[in-house]
């Protein structure tokens, strides 16, 4: 029997029979992933307002963030060694235990510590629950069952910001991390239950050393894209130094690797051209998805001066379009193959971001909504054919490792694209503001910030609210115009994908 396959697989109704309690359990966890971020954003204010410490508001999601990128590819390994229902197991038992904590937090910094034990256990989720698919379904299922676990996100952003709404509301904002808590251990419940792995029972060679040294690189890269330009200078020391310990330990990873048994990522993988594009691309629509996340919501608020709600609309357009055309791509990786689906996503990401390039402040939030539906469906073609592509060029062995290298690429790509955007950003309004500052009103790039809230945005004279906006304009005008060029890499990337067509086992 193969490894990865149900016990008792020589009886194919029974496999079958069990698949969707699998599939549920796996859900349930995606879900409890999906949801901690849409709804802890929506508490964030109320979280504030108790426990106080605004200059650390960002560090709740960098924090998170961190440890969910610095820990994917290392789970990807270990459930290749061990299984996927143990690691996702273990994956699930932390972020539950961060969860709890979290609810606990009597100070910004408390928070923040038990945000760090949250992502740490996130890093097993996405990963090892998305390997599960490729495991217990055939090649030519995949990609529609991949279109259910993008639905997670899809719905997870339409309910997020209500249920978070409610819960800080009427009870308390704590209830914002415990409700993951009845998830989690159904999720745990079903897997031990229904998902059944024949692992080969030998002696394991873990990569200790290389797993070390992957976590120090990966965490000082991160710590330079969340921190540099913001609290330190490009050119301070601190991430001078840090730079420098994340070029000696990547180095002295490569080096590790090469010489192990089991390596924590065995490079031959990256060898198979596939899969070196699809992550490359999936690090280029990263940056995409940050940028429109960020920077869409302050445009239609502050120059278009409409509602948080109307913005997050069009929000929610594009976590509408990304199951969708997930689904979409079940059906065309079979009819049209892996590349041909590809492109067409690739077209669709091109397609939206020209909408928003070319969106005037008068536009009205439909136009945008548009734009973001657009990329939605872009990325619902691409990552659904990338994660079935990469599924079937490796073996069991490698398949959790292979999967979560695309992840740890798109979120690398969060991540440079949250300090790449965000610099050129602030810079392009601080030269507007100095060649246009003629309102009588000193004006920064924290002024930007009163256009965010209607009832300040009044109490502004008319020509520094122009001013702003223009400039806000302007400057986003440039981060859309980065977003459309990185689509253009992306799809001319995706046009050197080899013609490999979907078939069946």
């Amino acid at each position: 029997m193969k490894m990865g396959q149900t016990k008792g697989a020589s009886s194919d109704e029974n496999r079958i029979l069990k698949r969707p309690f699998i599939l549920a359990a796996i859900m349930l966890a995606m879900f409890m992933g999906a949801i901690e971020g849409t709804i802890v954003s929506t508490a964030m204010p109320a979280i504030v307002s108790d426990l106080g410490g605004f200059s650390l508001y960002t560090w709740v999601f960098s924090g998170y963030l961190l440890m969910n990128a610095v820990t994917v590819l290392i789970y990807g390994k270990l459930s290749d060694l061990f299984g996927r229902k143990p690691i996702l197991t273990i994956g699930i038992i932390i972020f539950l235990i961060g969860s709890v904590l979290c609810g606990f937090a009597g100070s910004m910094e408390e928070l923040i510590m038990y945000r760090f034990i949250q992502g740490l256990g996130a890093g097993a989720v996405a990963p090892v629950a998305t390997t599960i698919i490729g495991d217990i379904y055939e090649k030519h299922e995949r990609a529609r069952v991949q279109g259910y676990l993008s639905s997670v996100w899809g719905i997870s952003a339409v309910l997020g910001p209500a249920l978070g709404g409610i819960l800080v509301e009427s009870l308390t904002w704590r209830l914002v991390f415990w409700i993951n808590i009845p998830l989690g251990l159904l999720s745990m419940l079903g897997l031990w239950l229904f998902l059944h792995e024949n692992i080969e029972r030998k002696k394991q060679n873990i990569d200790y050393q290389g797993a070390f040294l992957l976590t120090l690189a990966v965490c000082a890269i991160m710590l330079i894209l969340v921190e540099g330009g913001v609290h330190w200078a490009w050119s301070s020391p601190q991430v001078i130094g840090l730079a420098a310990l994340a070029a000696a330990a990547l180095a002295l990873f490569v080096r590790q690797e090469k010489k192990v048994s089991e390596p924590m990522m065995p490079f031959e993988i990256w060898q198979e051209r596939s899969i070196l594009i699809a992550n490359i691309v999936s690090l280029a629509t990263g940056v995409i998805i940050i940028g429109l996340s960020t920077f869409l919501p302050t445009f239609v608020q502050g120059v278009m001066e409409r509602s948080p709600t109307v913005a997050g609309f069009t929000l929610t357009a594009m976590s509408i379009g990304w199951p969708i055309a997930s689904t979409i791509a079940g059906y065309l990786l079979m009819k049209i193959g892996f590349k041909s689906t590809s492109v067409l996503g690739g077209v669709s990401l091109i397609a939206g971001s020209v909408v928003l390039v070319c969106m005037p402040p008068d536009a009205g939030p439909l136009i945008a909504a548009i734009g973001s539906f657009l990329v939605g469906i872009g990325m619902g073609l691409t990552s659904t054919s990338f994660i079935v592509m990469i599924q079937d060029t490796v073996t069991w062995e490698r398949r959790g490792i292979a999967t979560a290298s695309n992840m740890f690429m798109r979120n690398i790509g969060n991540t440079v694209g949250a300090a790449l955007l965000g610099g050129i950003m602030n810079s392009r309004l601080a030269e507007y503001l100095a060649e246009n500052n003629g309102s009588g009103k000193h004006l920064t790039i924290d002024s930007a910030n009163l256009l965010l809230n209607s009832e300040e945005r009044k109490s502004l004279p008319a020509k520094a609210v122009e001013v702003l906006q223009s400039g806000l304009t302007l400057s986003l005008h440039t981060v859309y115009l980065i977003i459309l060029l990185f689509a253009v890499i992306s799809f001319v990337l995706l046009l050197l994908l080899p013609k490999k067509e979907q078939k069946e086992d």
